[in-house]
């Protein structure tokens, strides 16, 4: 076979990979610019623009000049390569499994210690009969002086080869052991076994107990979970499978990663201008006088977003000729800097800024310790008031744009918190907080209340029987809840129960009948309010051990239909027959209807055509 010359370089990373490196210059930027270096041939293997200036990278090209991989894509060709190298027996494909690195290691006290020990500086496993290590007592949860982590403070904490750990003075010799501990969630990556069987004393999890309940039916997690803590969970399931610990394939039949609860930021606009001195010289003595050289405005939206573009509006011009005009009077020979010129716009605590309209509090912000520490000069302003702008980004400090539930409940109380946050959107979706529709959420709870008592806010509920109409929107609600619950839909859900009470309040209802299946259903999204009205209603333990209301089908059934009465095929009324109506019973209620008869001038008409459960069409 035809000798192939191998190169031996450093310029490769040493973190790239361990293998023999694919030299492919005419396709790689790296190979390119070696070859180019020393001189090498470079080769088009993929077919493409020419490549002797510049590497062409392509993964849906064809391949050209490689013999049996010709026309193949390049995906197609890394397979058909190692299946070649195979049959010459001169190599074996191989799976390379990557896994995240959350660094298993902590810093810290809290989490279990690793079974290692040292000796002579070498690490070693304790002995499986001193398991597990507890960890030790220390004077203080932080690190020592010398920078070790906390378990460094533990006095005569060491490991015995005749006793384990111990944490007293002995004349045996002990060992040291690592003084990192494992991350929270090295427990949290197995746990649920435990919870199967967590009395059992001899092993984490029996053969039985792990047969019966296998697997968790639903896990929900925050979309952060995602990546860390349950694909370690995937992992260590996996991995407890090989070894023969447990049956389950994979820890969770269903898993679903909630959204988060967005911030909506508020935005104040900097800008500062920046000046080119020519006589140096004066400086010092214009600071002397009182010049601040660099002062902060806080400009409006609309004029920074001209700024950025390099459009100076009135308000920025003007600014500039002011401050040019006053370094000027202290004798310096100043201009305008535009790479100087800066416009930052910058964070303003939400809680200075009206959800609604968007105007800053100037009073309040101008007390904060933000302002202060901005060291803002001026604001200025546009009839005496200034507007912010907005943003959606990650609820935080740091953008101060945090939303204090503790003052949503104290407003508007819990169940209209929790009822919102459902409301906002789809549970796996992020959504932005924004209050300007909780008012709407507040409004249904009182509605809702509003049905179990009258005028007066006296409780009162009627054991009367229902009507059809009223059953109806009682067991669509139910069905339409109980459907929602199960696929996680939420936000429905509240929609839902608005129409419902909506609907029913139409009807001036305050049914028992309706009225207590309702509130059961309430119950998981309002459950402060609904275990009151149960109470009201007479009940003496909680609605939580409440039954789901069954739904009765025969409610959900239309059995009547409002047909739309065409007269030379315009719809003229509107009226509502049975749907198992006869023709002739339905033609004659039409004819003798007033409107019709109005429309058809008396006449008899030609033709009478009725679509049962559609239309019904005179032609006269």
């Amino acid at each position: 076979k035809e000798k192939i010359p191998v190169w031996i370089a450093d310029y490769v990373l040493a973190g790239y990979g361990t293998g023999a490196v694919m030299a492919v210059p005419g396709h790689d930027e790296r190979d390119h610019r070696f070859a180019k270096q020393f001189g090498l041939p470079i080769v088009q293997v993929v077919d493409g623009p020419d490549i002797q200036e510049e590497a062409f990278v392509s993964w849906d090209a064809k391949i050209v000049n490689s013999d049996f991989m010709n026309g193949m894509t390049v995906q197609k060709a890394i397979l058909a390569g190692i299946q070649k190298v195979e049959e010459w027996g001169i190599g074996k494909g191989k799976t390379n499994y990557r896994i995240r690195d959350a660094i298993f290691g902590r810093q810290r006290y809290w989490g279990e210690p690793f079974p290692v020990y040292f000796e002579n500086g070498l690490p070693k496993l304790v002995a499986q009969e001193h398991l597990p290590i507890v960890l030790p007592k220390v004077d203080a949860y932080k690190p020592t002086e010398t920078g070790e982590p906390p378990l460094g403070r533990a006095k005569n904490w060491g490991y015995s080869k005749t006793q384990g750990g111990i944490q007293e003075e002995t004349k045996e010799t002990t060992y040291p052991f690592e003084l990192t501990t494992m991350p929270g969630w090295a427990g949290s990556s197995w746990y649920w076994f435990r919870y199967m069987d967590a009395k059992n004393e001899n092993e984490f999890c029996s053969k039985e107990n792990e047969q019966y309940w296998k697997d968790v039916d639903l896990y929900l997690g925050g979309s952060e979970h995602a990546t860390g803590h349950l694909l370690y969970s995937r992992f260590w399931c996996k991995a407890l499978k090989d070894l023969g610990f447990v049956e389950a394939d994979e820890p969770f039949k269903k898993l679903i990663n909630q959204g988060h609860i967005q911030g909506v930021s508020a935005f104040a606009y900097g800008f500062g201008v920046g000046i080119s001195i020519k006589n140096g010289e004066a400086i010092s003595q214009a600071v002397n006088k009182g010049a601040k050289l660099l002062k902060k405005h806080i400009i409006p939206k609309q004029s920074y977003d001209k700024a950025i573009k390099g459009e100076y509006d009135s308000i920025v011009q003007k600014i500039i000729d002011a401050r040019i005009n006053e370094l000027s009077s202290y004798g310096l020979n100043v201009s305008l800097d535009k790479e100087l010129t800066t416009f930052i716009p910058f964070n303003v605590d939400v809680d200075f800024v009206n959800p609604t309209t968007n105007e800053l509090n100037i009073l309040e912000f101008e007390k904060s310790p933000r302002y202060i520490g901005l060291g803002i000069d001026e604001i200025i302003l546009e009839n005496n008031k200034y507007f912010c702008g907005r943003e959606i980004e990650k609820m935080s400090k740091s953008k101060y744009n945090v939303v204090n539930p503790d003052d949503i409940v104290e407003k508007y109380g819990a169940d209209t918190l929790r009822m919102y946050e459902m409301f906002l959107g789809p549970l796996e979706q992020s959504k932005p907080w924004n209050t300007n529709g909780i008012d709407g959420v507040y409004k249904f709870i009182r509605k809702f209340w509003n049905l179990f008592h009258d005028g007066t806010g006296n409780f009162s509920v009627s054991d009367a029987e229902p009507t059809r109409d009223e059953l109806k929107i009682l067991h669509k609600t139910l069905k339409k809840i109980e459907e929602d619950i199960a696929n996680f839909s939420f936000n429905t859900s509240v929609s839902e129960f608005m129409i419902c009470t909506n609907a029913l309040g139409g009807l001036k209802c305050n049914k028992r009948a309706i009225l207590e299946p309702l509130v059961i259903a309430l119950s998981p999204f309002a459950p402060h309010v609904a275990e009151e009205l149960w109470e009201l209603l007479g009940h003496t333990t909680t609605i939580s051990k409440a039954t789901y209301p069954t739904v009765d089908e025969q409610y959900l059934t239309e059995n009547t239909f409002e047909y739309p009465i065409s007269v030379n095929g315009k719809v003229r009324a509107k009226m509502s027959f049975a749907l198992d109506m006869p023709k002739d019973d339905i033609e004659k209620q039409v004819l003798a209807a007033e409107t019709i008869q109005k429309w058809t001038e008396g006449k008899t008409p030609k033709k009478v055509i009725i679509v049962q459960g559609k239309i019904v069409n005179l032609v006269v």
